[in-house]
């Protein structure tokens, strides 16, 4: 999925930002542009076909306008859900849908509300992507940078020890022109350390190139749907609300949604992926 997005910054999909303020905007363009084909995503014994799922239509925009001899660049930490998380997300998700009914599957636009008859497929579709933890901001890189930019990154980032990344808490996200808002989930203890001294040395290395440095208070999360419009207000009260019920069920209150190993650094430039640091799967 992230190669058929690679090479515009997409509004609906994660926000990359704060929730409030919002991130600061820069020149844009609206470019409408087909979305990706969720038939590649067909889980198999699904009772629905992905073909079948209606799909909004909704204008991409552009973060920075095309230039030729330019390539968007991303730095992030890919992150997979387990399987074994899945299942209680998707339950989650779908008592939030009943609620909510404008919510979206990131990066694909397809409504939740058009899954909730089969949680296998609202599982495939939603949750088994690859999702991304970004540690800086997705811009331009020209052409005669790429080298360079790979090969700092390498030294500042080679070196990295496992460590797990707890996503602690459901958080809601508006994006910087209040267009699009996101139900997320956030790093908030345990990774938060090591995220942030990554970002720090991804910034370093962007400064040397003269591109723009991440937020300041930086907060790690992926963003799992999203609607149309600031619903913020709503949606974080119904989130809250869910998450009460969940903790009078349990009788406790849970520390981590979900926890992932960290694996590695990813760098996207362009179509072409570099990587700056990658650990095997155990």
């Amino acid at each position: 999925m992230e190669a058929l997005i690679a090479s515009y910054a997409d509004d609906s999909s994660d926000p990359e930002s704060n929730p409030t303020p919002p991130q600061p905007s820069a020149s844009r363009t609206v470019a409408p542009l087909p979305p990706p084909p969720v038939s590649l995503l067909h889980p198999p014994n699904s009772l629905v076909s992905l073909d079948s799922l209606p799909i909004s239509q909704v204008n991409r925009v552009r973060s920075f306008p095309h230039v030729e001899g330019n390539y968007a660049l991303h730095v992030y930490i890919p992150v997979h859900i387990p399987s074994a998380t899945r299942k209680e997300l998707a339950t989650f998700l779908k008592k939030v849908t009943a609620l909510v009914p404008t919510l979206h599957a990131v990066d694909v636009d397809v409504p939740l509300s058009s899954l909730l008859k089969d949680e296998a497929l609202l599982e495939k579709v939603v949750l088994g992507r690859e999702f991304h933890i970004s540690l800086g901001r997705t811009v331009p890189l020209r052409v005669h940078q790429i080298n360079s930019m790979v090969s700092m990154l390498r030294q500042k980032l080679q070196f990295q020890r496992r460590y797990l990344i707890d996503f602690n808490k459901w958080e809601i996200f508006v994006n910087d022109d209040s267009t699009r808002t996101f139900m997320s989930l956030e790093v908030v203890a345990g990774g938060l350390a090591q995220i942030r001294k990554q970002i720090q040395a991804v910034n370093e290395v962007y400064k040397l190139h003269n591109l723009p440095e991440f937020y300041k208070d930086p907060r790690p999360h992926i963003s799992v749907a999203w609607a149309l419009g600031d619903i913020s207000d709503t949606l974080k009260r119904m989130v809250e609300e869910e998450m009460k019920k969940c903790t009078a069920r349990s009788g406790s209150q849970q520390k981590s949604i979900l926890t992932s190993k960290f694996s590695g650094i990813l760098c996207k430039i362009g179509n072409k992926m570099h990587e700056i640091c990658k650990f095997q799967e155990e």
